[in-house]
């Protein structure tokens, strides 16, 4: 759990997608196999290390509902807030921020879509993860950063401290 006088970000990429419908609208693209174990991988780890979201932000495509269904399998202790987030599908930084911004709980977890996410993520801490891959954000890559603001709406980028970065390839 966060202290108080802290919020914390939980910025998470959707796992791994499937391309095996070519006529599929990107919007409806679920997660393949490896996909559905690096967001299996994702839930675990959350759990072991007490990173417990009261609420989510998800974006309405597939890909980032199932990372969320899969990861909320894990033996989380909190059941948050799920808001499903239309304006987070391939959202721009800005866009994310002023979303986030909207949050109510302390501790928040927010599923989206690159390029828009990499972006995010690295204007958030006031120094960034020194993991060679965290510019990419690769599928399942997830950032927990917290901030010394007492409501989301104070938020301002470049102040965050960089609590963990993870990427799971699902191929364990």
């Amino acid at each position: 759990m966060t202290p108080l006088g802290y919020r914390r970000l939980i910025l998470t990429r959707h796992a791994k997608s499937s391309w095996d419908d070519p006529k599929m609208e990107d919007h409806d693209r679920p997660l393949n196999p490896r996909g559905r174990r690096a967001a299996r991988e994702l839930g675990d780890w959350m759990a072991s290390r007490d990173y417990e979201p009261e609420e989510v932000l998800c974006s309405t495509a597939c890909r980032t509902a199932e990372t969320w269904e899969v990861v909320a399998g894990a033996p989380l202790e909190v059941r948050p807030l799920v808001r499903m987030e239309p304006k987070l599908y391939h959202a721009s930084p800005e866009r994310m921020l002023q979303i986030l911004r909207t949050a109510q709980h302390q501790t928040v977890m927010m599923l989206g879509h690159n390029p828009g996410i990499a972006e995010f993520a690295a204007s958030l801490p006031a120094e960034a993860p020194l993991d060679p891959e965290f510019r990419q954000y690769p599928t399942a890559a997830t950032l927990v950063v917290d901030f010394q603001i007492e409501d989301w709406g104070q938020l301002k980028p470049g102040t965050g401290s960089v609590m963990d970065f993870v990427r799971f390839d699902g191929r364990r």
